[in-house]
């Protein structure tokens, strides 16, 4: 269970202030490979870990509110943004890596992690693989929890995905398209919460070697049937790891009946649902984000990790409920 602190008093007088002049692109290189990060304040780090086809970008606008009490990261993933795209291993387990080895050169030993989408399944992986260097969980959105997934997604996924996404950048095209998310937006349907966003994603895929990278990273995580990489098996490792689920309940990407799984399957952890909000939560509320947020940093401990505790909760959970084994694909790591 969560150890609460109860209600803290922050003294503003004492808040930096922190603009998204001060938020700048930086990079460094790990492995042979340019990795691409923003990076402010000081304090108590939090991680900040985008979905796939995104890039740190996404975060500007709650950096500076975040930045005034925390050392705040948001790297660009490998394949992703201005980071480097190479033909490499773009798996959920190596993305943990990544973050891992960003966090050493910064000389960071532990972060309260944030992830939206897939970049909430690399903030889950991260806490699996490294739970001595989590903190927190803040699961936006996140993949990883059932088998559903838009439609769309898992055609990209296909045979001839590359070609699909060239077609989607060319002028005619994006003129269809963007057509199209305007009347799925006037019917007010959940897609056409999110339209614009998408689309935003393929306009951010310019060349091949952004959308190859893109692909490799979708098909580590989906399939034509739709996700096949799943927490449930593992996520009564989450005991004593403070958790809070954040979603849209106009989510056409990942519904929202998947934040309502994991907090079942996740004990002591916090659930909030914009109202409303579609798969970017974060954008559509950025003050009711920053304010959840923080609030949960301050009045939660970060997650007291021991080996002992790991080798226990690891043998009583050997007999995993049949019924998650059922719910989605095992996963390999």
């Amino acid at each position: 269970m969560v150890t609460g602190l109860g209600p803290q008093t922050t003294d503003r007088s004492r808040l930096r202030s922190v603009s998204e002049g001060d938020v700048q692109l930086r990079h460094y290189v790990v492995h042979g490979y340019r990795r691409a990060y923003r990076i402010a304040g000081e304090g108590p780090a939090v991680l900040l870990v985008h979905g796939i086809g995104d890039s740190s970008a996404t975060w500007v606008d709650l950096i500076p509110g975040l930045a005034r009490r925390y050392t705040v990261i948001a790297p660009d993933l490998l394949g992703h943004g201005a980071s480097d795209k190479p033909r490499a291993d773009y798996s959920v387990a190596a993305y943990a890596n990544g973050m891992r080895d960003l966090l050493g050169v910064l000389d960071i030993d532990r972060a309260t992690l944030i992830g939206h989408s897939f970049g909430g399944g690399v903030a889950m992986q991260f806490a699996y693989q490294f739970p001595e260097r989590t903190e927190r969980l803040v699961l936006v959105s996140a993949g990883g929890v059932g088998r559903e997934v838009n439609p769309v997604l898992r055609a990209v996924s296909l045979p001839g995905a590359d070609l699909l996404l060239a077609a989607l950048t060319l002028p005619g095209m994006r003129q269809g398209t963007g057509l199209f998310a305007e009347l799925v937006r006037i019917l007010n349907t959940d897609l056409g919460q999110d339209a614009p966003e998408l689309l935003n994603l393929v306009d951010a895929l310019p060349d091949a070697t952004s959308r190859s990278a893109f692909i490799r990273t979708l098909r580590a995580v989906v399939d034509w049937r739709g996700q096949v990489v799943t927490m449930l098996d593992r996520c009564y490792l989450a005991q004593g790891m403070p958790t809070m689920l954040l979603w849209g309940s106009r989510d056409s990407v990942l519904p929202v009946e998947h934040a309502h799984g994991a907090h079942a399957a996740m004990p002591g952890s916090r659930l909030e649902i914009f109202e409303g909000a579609g798969h970017f939560p974060f954008h559509t509320d950025p003050a009711r984000f920053l304010a959840l947020v923080e609030d949960f940093i301050e009045t939660t401990r970060p997650a007291d990790w021991s080996r002992e505790r790991w080798r226990e909760l690891l043998r009583a959970g050997c007999g995993v409920e049949a019924e998650l084994q059922l719910a989605s694909e095992r996963s390999a790591t």
